[in-house]
């Protein structure tokens, strides 16, 4: 039986893994068992990659749209022509418009270096990722005060004695290291408080669960942040070493006390209090997690803002079992990766979205995609006329999908590069067919951490079908468009560029597929820890805001209430499934076929509506039915959903209409964002719930 070290696909967490291989054939899938906190554990999704490889109804070979878009006429080609098609239509774009007119997006991740590198290579800033509808507001919040990225600090569950968990659903959107660190800790004795909507499984195992209002979060934390203050809970030593600006904080929380809170959010008063001294007592080793998908409402980046500013006053950052800063390879005295990125000159071109010039406060990294789409439709500031989604489904994970489909009409080319349907794909020109994670090698990658390493994505079994790697996708279409330098001659050449100088071999991956570049996990000096801001510190009022016109305390203003008849539409993640990437997945699709709609029991009963009940959701004449999942345990103003479901491609036969999709709810949906954090407000759109005929 031989043994194969890889990185699981089934979302973008991309846990370590190892495949057991024999005859050609994978017998089985179990968690890296030289990861201690994997401990040869996987989700639900990363043990049903088999399913996903052996899934006949994924792209088999590379596609050439004949019909209409979104018509579903295809023609079967080979690599070489689908390349050629594609450089030949990249060639025309960029002759008529410039390189800038071409733009890509992707998921993200460790992986996505040499992609970006074939893009600037083109000479085009508009690379993209989907963090618009996820995590920006989280990154942009902790660049506001600390001036390092979101990943630039670990969370030390494992040694965690207070853990608090809001925009994070831990134990669903699952993420197998974590999860086992934190239950680790809760086993020797460390507290679990969830602030939610809903009880969720999270809640569920939480010692304190607070069921605030729809869009009250803020409120939640602004009460915290005064107690701590009010009340002298702080870390006082801490906070005069390392926070700048104390007393404009503490002046302008003055007016948020825990009884304010309670008619904002329902959280009674003491019971808040309680809360507090308890974290109090817990720290510095205190995670107040700052969420994932914090694309929700208009000011999400101050509840992202307002979570950073309390594990600073419990003295967290640096802190063992709080948010300690991780470790890039120049930390540990060792020599990082070579990027493909550095192999050419960053575009001189504005970028399309906007991000860096006309929004001077956003890191422009992975921009903002909503932008770009914004730019697509008005060719403000300049035609983008050739898009390519690789590993991306923005008409699925997008407000208005319909007007999403318009905006890409205006395009003279949409290519998608996946390993599994999606809407965007059925809509694109060409379908170009990435091999699964289980079929392919990846360019190494480094994982900043406590303990940095290297790690490798190693190929388990050969293409079931006329598949391909990225490394191979974009080497194909670097040899068409005059970028030699990306063009390599298998993936060793490209590993061996990359390990240039850095004293590790590719046969040092043999053994468990990492590299360590340290012996133990290193913590910082706390005494010595150092921001990336202009004093240095954890800077409360942000001189980039300020400077942008863009207050850094901002008073707290209540989103509108549901009008009357109405509920605020919520969607969430589960353990089963990733988002909308695999509820055509056979096992997957097994264990959860549809999503339901969780409904609190007084607002169902006030409708006649039963547990089990279908029930028709409207929104501005558009309208569709779902099974009510009636509960307690939803707050009464919302209603809510699993994300990803509502598919209708005839290919994908398990999944296609099951389901209710969130996204078609979102009218206006586009233009509604958090215009400090840049992400989508998803969660700012109402639905109106009547009983349907159950017959």
């Amino acid at each position: 039986m031989k043994k194969v070290y890889s990185v699981c696909g089934m979302c973008t967490v991309r846990c370590p893994i190892e495949a057991s291989v024999e005859g050609g054939r994978i017998a089985a899938l179990q968690g890296n068992p030289h990861v201690p906190a994997m401990a040869g554990g996987l989700c639900p999704r990363g043990a049903a990659g088999t399913a996903l490889l052996n899934d006949g109804e994924r792209p088999q070979t590379p596609l050439i749209r004949e019909g209409a878009r979104g018509e579903g006429r295809w023609r079967a080609v080979s690599w070489d022509e689908a390349l050629d098609h594609v450089a030949d239509r990249l060639k025309s774009v960029m002759a008529a418009h410039g390189p800038r007119a071409v733009a890509l997006s992707d998921r993200g991740g460790p992986f996505r270096d040499l992609h970006r590198a074939w893009l600037r290579g083109l000479g085009s800033p508009n690379y993209v990722n989907h963090d618009a509808s996820c995590a920006r507001n989280v990154q942009h919040a902790h660049l506001s005060l600390t001036g390092l990225g979101r990943k630039d600090v670990a969370y030390d569950f494992a040694h965690s004695r207070h853990v608090v968990l809001q925009l994070r659903n831990l134990f669903e959107a699952v993420d197998v290291q974590e999860v086992n660190r934190l239950m680790g800790a809760l086993e020797k004795g460390c507290r679990l408080t969830v602030i939610d909507i809903r009880t969720s499984v999270s809640a569920t195992k939480a010692h304190d669960f607070f069921m605030v209002r729809p869009g009250s979060d803020y409120a939640f934390n602004l009460a915290v942040i005064h107690v701590l203050i009010k009340e002298g809970l702080y870390d006082r030593g801490y906070a005069t070493r390392y926070i700048k600006d104390m007393p404009a904080l503490a002046a302008f929380i003055a007016p948020y006390t825990p009884e304010w809170a309670a008619t904002e959010t329902g959280a009674d008063a003491d019971r808040l209090r309680r809360f507090v001294r308890r974290l109090a007592e817990a720290a510095p080793a205190v995670v107040w997690h700052p969420g994932w998908m914090a694309a929700r409402y208009r000011h999400s980046f101050y509840v992202c803002r307002s979570i950073y500013i309390i594990n600073a006053l419990l003295g967290a950052f640096g802190a063992q079992g709080g948010l300690p800063l991780v470790n890039k390879p120049a930390d540990v005295g060792r020599k990082g990766l070579k990027t493909f990125v550095d192999l050419f000159p960053a575009p001189k071109e504005p970028r399309a979205d906007g991000v860096g010039w006309r929004y001077g406060h956003f890191d422009k990294g992975p921009g903002l995609a909503h932008l770009l789409y914004k730019a697509m439709e008005t060719d403000d500031p300049y035609p983008v006329k050739a898009y390519i989604a690789y590993r991306h489904d923005p008409l699925m994970g997008f407000p208005e999908p319909e007007r999403l489909q318009r905006i890409f009409d205006r395009l003279d080319l949409l290519v998608a590069v996946t390993f599994s349907w999606s809407d965007t794909a059925w809509y694109a020109d060409v379908v170009l067919p990435l091999s699964t994670y289980l079929e392919r090698e990846s360019i190494l990658a480094c994982k900043n951490a406590l303990k940095p390493f290297f790690f490798v994505r190693q190929r388990s079994v050969e293409p079931c079908y006329d598949t391909r790697a990225d490394w191979q996708i974009v080497g194909g279409l670097a040899r068409r468009l005059g970028l030699p330098q990306l063009d390599f001659d298998g993936i060793d050449a490209i590993w061996r560029f990359q390990l240039e100088g850095t004293g590790v071999s590719v046969e040092d991956f043999d053994a468990t597929g990492m590299v360590p570049l340290a012996d133990a996990p290193l913590y910082r000096d706390r005494e010595k820890l150092k921001f990336k801001t202009p004093s240095g510190k954890i800077e409360i009022v942000s001189e980039l805001l300020e400077k942008n016109k863009i207050v850094s305390l901002q008073p707290y203003e209540p989103l509108p209430r549901p009008p009357q008849g109405m509920f605020r539409l919520t969607f969430g993640r589960c353990a089963l499934h990733t988002q909308g990437h695999t509820v055509n997945n056979p096992l997957l699709y097994e264990q959860m076929p549809a999503n339901v709609l969780w409904m609190n029991t007084m607002a169902a009963k006030a409708l006649g509506v039963a547990d089990g009940d279908r029930v028709e959701v409207a929104q501005n004449g558009y309208k569709e039915t779902i099974k009510a999942h009636v509960t307690d345990g939803i707050h009464p103003e919302a209603v809510f959903v699993v994300h990803g479901f509502g598919h209708t491609l005839p290919v994908e036969s398990r999944a296609k209409g099951k389901g209710l999709a969130d996204n078609k709810f979102m009218a206006g949906g586009l233009d509604l964002w958090d215009p400090v954090g840049g992400a989508i407000a998803y969660q700012e759109h109402f639905v109106a719930i009547s009983k349907a005929d159950n017959k």
